[in-house]
């Protein structure tokens, strides 16, 4: 029996009550934890429909309004042979983005918030899911020219905290997903001295594939600025990449041991770990200080060119993993000088914004997978199921005020973020359609039961 994740209509066809769409309260920036006891984001479902490739093929994909689209299935499809009938079916969501919506009106709705609650040191978790083929890469990294969600992130991070950034290396990892600060000169010994050595600095890697990877390629960056920075902080921001194969955590930003004789060694899996605030952390991984968006995008790159990609029937280049990609902001106040940043960890605030690219999901007599492409879509499909009922079971909580347990532990994917599940920031997901004809039995498959 294959493994099928399934969206059922109790989250993602529900109606959105006003409780919802309350906007939270912005908390007082209190260091690592800017959440207080009982307060709790509401977890928001969108739906994205991507234009068809041929606008002469059939569609089953139609929004009815802005929060509600509606599936009908055609006639040769699977659920017409076996009714009999053609059965039309509605789901309603936070928001529907047509066919026709740019990039930038997505980012702005959806992505841009988080942003903001970034710099107010909230924490925020946004996923792209979807089929194979349905634009849940597009929406998330775009192309130079029309940029998805992770670069439009960065660019308004920047383009908000120029001013007030911290000089690099004055903000330290304590190496257990913390932070302290150091002085001025220590920071500039620091600079010094990875300046000088070489190899300390994230190289660049060449141009390469479909995913995101703008090269050499001029990109039109999004302009928008947020007005929620406080101009009495000092900001740095922290940036790792990582991927979740087989159920197994990989850091793509890892340097691999070189053997003159077997060549690079394969990365090695990595672990979580609670914090001293109980926040799950990949433990030892790299986690870069960027100071623009253009050193972002090497970081990104050069991870991207590792991710585990394959050949299947229905992508030339099918993700087989997904892939998390996290920015932390961290901030504390300058010392009453106004010349160094105060050297107080209680001070220290730290907040993080994880942009997920899901591997899609699919169904093995579509994609002809067999081996290892067998195994891994398992794998990611048991990974989806377990995403799907936390987030049931966290909305159910949160719509009924009752407090049954979030079964986080069941994968790896919904292990790392079990604080979100707790209620401890907000979470968005972007469900990628697409409205080919052909595509509606794949696609029904993963909202009904």
């Amino acid at each position: 029996m294959e493994n099928i994740c399934y969206f059922r209509p109790k989250w993602v066809g529900s109606p959105v009550t006003n409780n919802e769409k309350t906007t939270p309260k912005v908390n007082e920036r209190r260091g690592k934890n800017s959440k207080k006891k009982g307060e709790v984001d509401p977890v928001e479902v969108y739906c994205r429909v991507r234009p068809l490739d041929n606008p002469n093929d059939s569609c089953c994909v139609k929004p009815l309004s802005t929060t509600v689209v509606q599936l009908i299935p055609p006639e040769n499809s699977l659920a017409v042979a076996r009714n009999g009938q053609i059965k039309e079916y509605q789901f309603t969501f936070q928001y529907i983005f047509d066919e026709y919506t740019s990039q930038k009106a997505v980012f702005d709705y959806v992505a841009c918030p988080l942003v903001d609650d970034l710099i107010k040191g909230k924490n925020g978790l946004l996923f792209t899911y979807g089929i194979t083929s349905s634009g849940k890469t597009y929406t998330m990294t775009g192309t130079p020219k029309d940029q998805g969600i992770l670069p439009r992130c960065l660019d308004v991070l920047f383009n908000s905290i120029s001013g007030v950034q911290a000089k690099k290396y004055v903000f330290k990892s304590d190496k257990m997903n913390g932070f302290e600060v150091q002085s001025e000169a220590d920071a500039m010994i620091e600079r010094q001295k990875r300046d000088i050595m070489p190899g300390i600095t994230t190289p660049k890697t060449p141009t390469a594939n479909r995913r995101g990877n703008f090269g050499d390629q001029e990109r039109i960056s999004d302009p928008t600025i947020l007005t929620s920075v406080d101009d009495d902080n000092q900001y740095a921001v922290f940036v790792s990449y990582i991927e979740i194969y087989n159920n197994y955590v990989y850091d793509l930003l890892e340097e691999l041991p070189y053997d003159p004789i077997t060549g690079y060694k394969p990365p090695q899996t990595k672990i979580l770990r609670t914090d001293s605030s109980d926040c799950m952390y990949v433990m030892n991984c790299v986690e870069v200080e960027i100071t623009s968006p253009e050193e972002a995008f090497e970081v990104l790159f050069k991870g991207q060119k590792r991710r585990k990609v394959a050949h299947t029937a229905l992508n030339a280049e099918s993700s087989r993993s997904h892939s998390i990609f996290n920015i932390r902001l961290v901030q504390a106040p300058l010392d009453p000088r106004g010349e160094e940043v105060l050297q107080d960890p209680d001070k220290i605030c730290v907040s993080q914004l994880s942009l997920v690219d899901l591997a899609g999901s699919e169904r093995t007599h579509r994609t002809k997978n067999a081996g290892d492409r067998l195994k891994e879509a398992g794998n990611i499909n048991q990974s989806l199921m377990a995403l799907r009922n936390c987030i049931e079971i966290l909305r159910e909580n949160q719509k009924n005020n009752s407090n049954k347990m979030v079964p986080y532990r069941d994968s790896k994917l919904t292990h790392l973020f079990k604080n979100y599940f707790d209620g401890e920031g907000k979470v968005r997901m972007v469900v990628c359609v697409n409205p080919k004809g052909e595509e509606f039995d794949e696609t029904i498959v993963r909202f009904l039961i």
